[in-house]
């Protein structure tokens, strides 16, 4: 198997452009193919017993394609060891079954993915695991929320769906403080905008369905640290969990994030423009994007993200049946749940892709609406949103 704890060094001092194209994309030995084949085989024939050729076993230990993968990660995060999972919750659900016990407490941010929230309010927490709520935009609020068995901090910049934002080198410094760990799901700015291992993260979460894909044709999810010896533990649970990339979706993968540098500078331009046209809007009452100076996290982010990305929330006057309205008279903004294809796409956090931390402390505006803003004409999707704001 290939050895994906030092994938990064061999492209040291290479820009992010030529790592997402050339990291794991090792030219096929047999017929010099430029990008790796899809593996798609369960088992692999050994060279006696116990004698495993170049390390390959069996497709749910290790498959060559999803190595590929994994190490391109490794290489994008600056992060010792990538790890790559059937979705972003897989990922998720491997990371805390393999950094908590019963007993053991985590703060997570108070805006977070609905997912997210469901598998600690609804899965973890039944097997003994505790966790509280803190602003993470703010350190004091996160260091208010330690407890002497806190063993993770979760955080979420930008955040989804109100696109807050956490100085993840400032929480880093809570979190070494206390003994816990750092976690960061930086799906929403993928590695081209901000790589959280180099600000103090421990560990760094990705939705590989969003941004890395690419092109809503896959589900995915990855896992990237700092510490060898943690990447040795998750690939020990990843191997007895089981919940791994399938080899097709592992190359989707793969080809989506070569294009991932010139998609995301065209999702941050789109979306400044999306932004600033909303901000000016009679209809719109608010505008969450942190491009836009009056954000509360703009200083902070301009900091730690080379742009802004691609996604854009808003309320409207009118509560929340005006919200759905805009969502159900748009035209080229797709009505959708997910984020981070070429394609536009719209939807009501309250009632979709959030429904599930109704009544508690997570709970989304009634009036908010969730832009993901692809890489359309500009003009197009500008004139799309004007006609459904009315």
């Amino acid at each position: 198997m290939s050895d994906t704890h030092n994938s990064q060094n061999a492209h040291d001092g290479h820009g992010f452009e030529t790592v997402a194209i050339h990291a794991g994309n090792t030219a096929d030995p047999l017929t010099g193919a430029v990008v790796p084949p899809i593996y798609q085989v369960s088992t692999y024939k050994q060279d006696g017993v116990g004698g495993l050729r170049g390390g390959y076993e069996y497709s749910r230990s290790a498959n060559p394609t999803r190595t590929a993968l994994e190490e391109n990660l490794a290489a994008l995060e600056g992060g010792r060891r990538g790890l790559a999972f059937a979705s972003g919750l897989a990922a998720e659900d491997c990371l805390l079954r393999t950094l908590l016990s019963p007993g053991d407490h985590v703060v997570i941010p108070n805006d977070a993915y609905g997912g997210t929230f469901r598998l600690f309010a609804k899965v973890v927490s039944r097997w003994g695991v505790e966790w509280s709520v803190a602003d993470t935009s703010d350190p004091a609020s996160v260091r208010a929320a330690l407890t002497p068995k806190t063993k993770v901090i979760w955080v979420e910049t930008p955040s989804n769906p109100l696109l807050g934002i956490t100085d993840i080198a400032a929480v880093a410094q809570v979190a070494r403080e206390a003994g816990a760990r750092l976690v960061v799901d930086n799906t929403f700015a993928s590695p081209y905008l901000q790589q959280p291992l180099a600000l103090g993260a421990d560990v760094v979460v990705h939705s590989l369905t969003k941004y890395m894909g690419g092109h809503s044709d896959v589900v995915g999810g990855a896992l990237i640290v700092a510490d060898p010896a943690l990447g040795e533990e998750l690939a020990y649970h990843q191997n007895a969990m089981g919940a791994v990339a399938g080899p097709m979706d592992a190359w989707l993968v793969l080809r989506g994030i070569k294009t991932l540098p010139v998609r995301m500078d065209r999702h941050s331009a789109n979306a400044t423009k999306v932004a600033d046209m909303l901000s000016r809007h009679a209809r719109v009452t608010r505008v969450l994007y942190p491009g836009l100076p009056e954000h509360p996290g703009h200083e902070v982010a301009a900091k730690q993200m080379k742009a802004f990305g691609g996604m854009v929330s808003f309320q409207v006057e009118g509560g929340e049946e005006a919200a759905v309205a805009v969502c159900d008279r748009a035209k080229l903004f797709t009505l959708g749940e997910s984020l981070g294809g070429v394609e536009s796409l719209i939807e009501h956090p309250g009632r979709m892709t959030h429904a599930s931390v109704a009544g508690s402390a997570l709970e989304v505006p009634a009036d908010l609406v969730r832009l993901s803003v692809g890489i359309e004409s500009a003009d197009d999707l500008l004139a799309d949103l004007q006609q459904a704001l009315g």
